[in-house]
């Protein structure tokens, strides 16, 4: 046991320098144009399914509340925290919808969407990328494995080189950690 601890602490270490040298650059992009949309007026709407939909909790969270730096309070809604809406519209529309029907409603123009899916191809984020998109909403995914569909229809992504869950999920709360820092930084 305490090997495969060992192995799977070396494995994810070694993912999050890799993926630190080939991506700052572009989280600390990423983290000056939602400054810039948060600036403006606009808001941050976050998705995705299960351990995903914990980090846009999470990632909500930091920015309405803050990260380490007292600063005002910025507009971030994850699309899973209404269990009245998920469920009404899960059971009227199916779970497909349960996010895009959320951004139909709550998306303007000039938002972001991030959507996290460590596999890429859950349907219900597909269907909240397209519903964004219509509405003029820029769309970023954080993805896991080869990006799967997700990735040819946002904006822009960030894709975690690897299959293994949990893996993904580290880096993709470290790139939403980052953005907070920088968010920091910019206020």
């Amino acid at each position: 046991m305490i090997t495969q601890l060992k192995n799977n602490l070396r494995e994810s270490i070694d993912l999050q320098n890799g993926f630190l040298t080939s991506e700052l650059g572009h989280i600390i992009q990423l983290a000056k144009e939602i400054h810039g949309v948060l600036k403006a007026g606009n808001k941050i709407l976050i998705c995705g399914n299960g351990g995903s939909a914990a980090d846009a909790q999470h990632f909500s969270a930091e920015l309405i509340g803050r990260y380490f730096k007292e600063r005002r309070s910025y507009a971030a809604l994850a699309l899973s925290t209404d269990t009245s809406s998920l469920t009404a519209i899960g059971n009227d529309y199916g779970f497909d919808a349960i996010f895009s029907r959320q951004i139909e409603g709550l998306g303007n123009a000039g938002d972001i969407l991030i959507a996290i899916s460590t596999s890429g191809k859950s349907p219900n984020i597909i269907k909240a990328v397209g519903a964004a998109k219509y509405r003029g909403i820029r769309t970023i995914a954080l993805l896991g494995r080869d990006g799967g569909a997700l990735k040819d229809l946002v904006d822009d992504s960030f894709i975690v080189p690897s299959t293994v869950t949990a893996r993904i999920q580290e880096i993709h709360e470290m790139i939403l950690h980052f953005i907070c820092e920088s968010l920091d930084d910019l206020s």
